[in-house]
C-alpha cells in the first residue's frame, strides 16, 4: 500500500517505522524540524512508568514497553532511556481507590517487588523532600525517564534509513483517498493522522472530542545539585493525582518539574505558549512545602507542553468507520510517550484493520461529549 502518515511526533514516527517494516511505501509528512519544537513529544525528558493505578491494560502495555526501551538502548549509539526507578509518594496514607495504593496493589499482584516507604524512610532515602511532606508511597525500581527529543530524532533517522520518505510540509486536511499537503492533493491508499493537538484541524469532525491543553513545564537550576542526583532523587510523582506535580532527577544542571493536571485550553497552532504567573506561583508554593532547596531556585527555562486530550484520556487509535482509507492515532493525553517501543505496532495493526486486544479501548468514539476522565495519575480539580 501507499501510506501517508501525518505528523512526526512519537505516534507518527513509530507508526511510520512499523508500517514500513510490513513492506508498505510510507511517506511521513511533518512541517519539521523533528522533533518539532511545539510538539508534545519534544523537551528534555518524559517519564517511563508501568504504574497505572488499577488499569491492567496500560500496566501490561507498560511492561512490554519497558522491555522495548531496554532493547532500544542496547542497539542505539548511546542510551536514551535512563532506568532510575520511580517514586510515587502521597501526603496522606495510601487508600484504596487512590492512584498510589491501586498502583502498588496491582503491580505487587503481578509479581513486581516494590519498596513501601513511610515518612521516616522517605526522609532518609530522599533528603530533598521536606520532612513529613510525604508520609506514604513506594519506590519502583522499574521505570525512569527517556530523553524525549533525542528519542524522536533517533527514530526519525531510523525511519529514513528504513526507506520512509520524510517530507517537510503541512497536511491541511484529509480528502478522499489522500490529503491536501501544502495546497497539493497527495493520493494515498491509507492516510494515518498522527498530528497530536493538530488532529482536529486535519480531521475537523474530531473537534468535539479532542482538545488542546497547555501544561506548565519548568527547568530549575538548584543551588545544591547533589540533592537532586538520580540516586537520591529519582523520577517522582508528588501526590500526583491530587497535585499534578511530577519531575526528574538532575540532568544538564537542571531539575525538570511539570504538572500533569487540568492545564488550560490553548489553540494548537498558537506560537506564543507562555507559562502564566499563576502557574509559577503554584509551583513555588509546592516547592516551599515539598522541596525547600528548590523554593527559590532560578528557572532556567519554561514552556507549555500541549497535550492532545481525549475527553476520557484514553488514546484514540482507530479507523474511521465511514472511511476505510483513514485512520487516526492521537489523543496522547499526556501519557503516551512511555509506550513508544510498542506504540508503532499498535497503531499499524489497528490502522490496517487487523484485530488487536486494545482496539475497543482506543476505538472511534464520537459519543464522547462530557469529561469522563480515566488516567489514574492525572490531577483534576474538583468539579463545582
Amino acid at each position: 500500500m501507499n501510506i501517508l502518515v501525518s505528523g512526526g511526533g512519537i505516534f507518527g514516527v513509530t507508526a511510520a517505522i512499523a508500517l514500513r517494516a510490513r513492506g508498505h511505501a510510507v511517506t511521513l509528512v511533518d512541517p519539521g524540524p523533528l522533533p518539532h519544537p511545539l510538539a508534545e513529544s519534544t523537551d528534555l525528558s518524559k517519564v517511563v512508568r508501568i504504574d497505572y493505578g488499577s488499569d491492567a491494560d496500560y500496566t501490561a502495555l507498560g511492561e512490554r514497553a519497558l522491555d522495548g526501551w531496554r532493547r532500544w538502548n542496547a542497539g542505539w549509539p548511546r542510551p536514551l532511556f535512563h532506568e532510575t526507578g520511580v517514586t510515587f509518594l502521597a501526603r496522606a496514607p495510601m487508600q484504596p481507590g487512590g492512584f498510589e495504593h491501586d498502583s502498588y496493589a496491582l503491580l505487587t499482584a503481578r509479581g513486581h517487588v516494590l519498596e513501601r516507604l513511610d515518612a521516616q524512610a522517605i526522609a532518609k532515602r530522599f533528603p530533598a523532600y521536606a520532612p513529613g511532606a510525604m508520609v506514604d508511597g513506594y519506590y519502583n525500581p522499574l521505570g525512569g525517564w527517556a530523553s524525549a527529543g533525542a528519542v524522536v530524532d533517533q527514530l526519525a533517522r531510523e525511519a529514513a534509513a528504513a526507506g520512509v520518505a520524510i517530507r517537510a510540509a503541512r497536511v491541511e486536511r484529509v480528502v478522499d483517498r489522500g490529503a491536501l499537503v501544502d495546497g497539493e492533493v497527495v493520493r494515498a491508499d491509507l492516510v494515518v493522522v498522527c498530528a497530536g493537538a493538530w488532529a482536529p484541524l486535519v480531521v475537523p469532525e474530531l473537534a468535539p472530542v479532542l482538545r488542546a491543553v497547555g501544561q506548565p513545564v519548568f527547568h530549575l537550576r538548584p543551588r545544591d545539585p547533589a540533592l537532586f542526583e538520580a540516586a537520591r532523587f529519582p523520577v517522582f510523582g508528588a501526590d500526583i493525582s491530587r497535585t499534578g506535580y511530577y519531575g526528574f532527577p538532575l540532568e544538564r544542571g537542571v531539575v525538570k518539574i511539570a504538572n500533569h493536571g487540568t492545564g488550560r485550553a490553548i489553540a494548537p497552532d498558537a506560537s506564543a505558549r507562555e507559562v502564566d504567573a499563576a502557574a509559577e506561583r503554584a509551583l513555588r508554593e509546592m516547592l516551599a512545602t515539598t522541596f525547600p532547596a528548590l523554593a527559590d531556585a532560578p528557572i532556567a527555562y519554561r514552556r507549555l507542553c500541549v497535550y492532545c486530550d481525549t475527553l476520557d484520556e484514553h488514546f484514540w487509535i482507530a479507523r474511521d468507520p465511514a472511511r476505510p482509507d483513514l485512520a487516526v492515532a492521537t489523543g496522547g493525553s499526556g501519557h503516551a510517550f512511555k509506550f513508544a517501543p510498542v506504540l508503532g505496532e499498535l497503531i499499524a495493526t489497528i490502522a490496517l484493520g487487523e484485530p488487536h486486544p486494545l482496539a475497543a479501548k482506543f476505538r472511534w468514539r464520537p459519543e464522547l461529549c462530557a469529561p469522563a476522565r480515566a488516567e489514574a495519575a492525572r490531577h483534576h480539580e474538583p468539579s463545582s
